[in-house]
């Protein structure tokens, strides 16, 4: 079975739009440190004409030592936990807001396969979205439904499906926040 990549396209494409315009309305800034999408959410992003005004970078890090070093996710931590872990896309999210001096931070960490890792299936992904003076400084940290992790499995094109995805479901999750931000007297 070839899982079709959920939210890819025109879909994704309309997020991407949507978060550029809402940041840009609220005057908002946006970063990410990316581990398995390597990138791609910022490009997604950039896609979008107008979004210079609103991306202020981004963290490729796929190499564990990377999200220590580049997006100060805590070492013990890593070693504890491992680089697939809620706690952890909580600190890419912070670290990128931070390190990139922006409003609105997002990191996501997780197994695009094609085999697990460390006991970690594929499509297990945490997505973590961290606010300046938001939620106490906690990042808000979702996993991909077990919907989407049920029906995954080792076919042609998982790969990109769930990278795709995530990004699809990571521009879902700053549309949810920037009301709650943008609402927030500063």
């Amino acid at each position: 079975m070839t899982v079709p990549a959920s939210g890819a396209g025109e879909e994704t494409a309309g997020a991407a739009t949507r978060v550029v315009t809402l940041c840009r309305e609220a005057g908002l800034t946006l970063a990410t440190a990316e581990s398995l999408t390597a990138g791609l959410l910022a490009g997604t992003v950039a896609d979008v004409p107008g979004a210079s005004n609103v991306l202020r970078g981004g963290l490729v890090v796929y190499a564990t030592d990377l999200k220590h070093s580049l997006a100060g996710v805590d070492d013990a931590l890593l070693d504890r936990q491992g680089p697939v872990d809620p706690t952890v896309a909580g600190q890419l999210a912070r670290g990128a807001a931070q390190r990139c001096g922006a409003d609105i931070g997002v990191g996501v960490t997780g197994v695009a396969g094609p085999d697990s890792q460390d006991g970690h299936p594929v499509g297990e992904v945490w997505l973590g979205v961290w606010c300046r003076d938001l939620d106490g400084g906690e990042p808000r940290v979702t996993a991909l439904d077990d919907g989407w992790r049920a029906r995954v499995d080792a076919g042609s094109g998982v790969r990109d499906a769930i990278r795709r995805h995530t990004v699809h479901r990571a521009l879902d999750q700053v549309c949810a926040v920037i009301p709650d931000l943008a609402a927030d007297p500063l």
